[in-house]
């Protein structure tokens, strides 16, 4: 159980009364040992208990009272654990009389942090994110927001991984403009692509040949030809031609922005196996300011779309990648 979260994580009222009755009798049996095994201070001159152990002839052991020292150290740490237990959570769903939880506690924790990076950021959220973009104070900015929350997918280069888009060209899923991006980043993405669409592995493999015969790339004519009957299982996201459509989250199979491999065997795994990913929402952890600045940054990159009124210094582009997004809705 983690503190502020005790309600949810029991699944049944017995976990609760389960994990405060072990804490407490835990204290308590700790308390009796301590006691029944502390003897009374010795009189001067008084020997001590022998215990009738007796090692190499002359090596005794004495029932000796402890340090009282150690003894009330002890008792202190007992006597503080059962304040903690009545202050803070950790007997079962208790929340303790301070009702003070790790949740609310890292709460405000970024709200402090947050306040002071805004003091810094603030200043470029009333611009536009296409002028944002080549501002090179905001792009420095922008980079260090995209290495510290986005280069563990996409990359420190944002060219990506398998599973993972390629923020830098110009093949976006969900679409490149700057406003589609941003909401990329604030609301996250979701792509999913159901495996088994064409039989068996042989009939995956046909499919495969066929997809690839749609963007004029080598492949197997006879198998292509095979398969056209079953791409039709496809083509209700990805369209009869192949293009797909992005603003959807279909991609386009006729291009070469393939996420997990663009050969037979690796588009005919896909198509056996279906695939799942997505990218998490990024508002709530970074806030307004920041997801404004990364927008800006991510859309510079080079592959962004560029509209025909951007400023001339912003960096050109065509289509649009599985940008901000999280790995795509089919075999790409």
């Amino acid at each position: 159980m983690i503190a502020g979260y005790a309600i949810p994580d029991f699944v049944s009222e017995f976990w609760h009364y389960y994990i405060a009755a072990a804490t407490i009798l835990g204290i308590l049996f700790s308390l009796w040992i301590l006691s029944s095994q502390t003897t009374q201070k010795l009189a001067p001159g008084e020997q001590a208990e022998l215990m009738h152990h007796t090692w190499d002839g002359d090596l005794q052991e004495f029932n000796n009272p402890l340090p009282r020292w150690w003894m009330w150290l002890f008792y202190g740490l007992i006597f503080f654990s059962i304040a903690y237990l009545v202050l803070y959570p950790g007997a079962g769903k208790f929340s303790g009389i301070w009702n003070w939880s790790s949740a609310d506690a890292y709460k405000q924790e970024k709200e402090r942090v947050d306040a002071e990076f805004n003091k810094v950021f603030q200043p470029f959220m009333g611009q536009d994110l296409m002028a944002v973009a080549v501002d090179p104070k905001a792009k420095e900015m922008g980079q260090r927001l995209y290495l510290t929350y986005c280069s563990q997918c996409h990359g420190s280069d944002a060219q990506g991984a398998k599973g993972f888009p390629n923020l830098a060209d110009k093949q976006w899923l969900f679409g490149g403009t700057p406003d589609e991006i941003k909401v990329s980043i604030v609301n996250g993405r979701v792509g999913e692509m159901p495996g088994g669409l064409a039989g068996d592995a042989q009939g995956a493999k046909e499919v495969a040949n066929y997809v690839l015969s749609l963007g004029g790339k080598p492949h197997d004519a006879n198998l292509a030809a095979a398969g056209k009957a079953k791409y039709a299982a496809c083509s209700g996201c990805h369209g009869e031609d192949g293009k797909g459509n992005n603003a959807a989250g279909f991609p386009n199979l006729t291009d070469d922005a393939w996420q997990y491999g663009g050969s037979v065997d690796a588009i005919a795994e896909s198509i056996v196996k279906g695939r799942k990913g997505g990218m998490p929402a990024q508002l709530e952890a970074l806030g307004e300011a920041k997801v404004h600045l990364l927008t800006a940054y991510v859309w510079g990159l080079g592959g962004g779309l560029k509209p025909a009124a951007a400023p001339s210094a912003a960096p050109a582009s065509a289509d649009a990648p599985a940008s901000a997004d999280a790995q795509p809705a089919a075999v790409k």
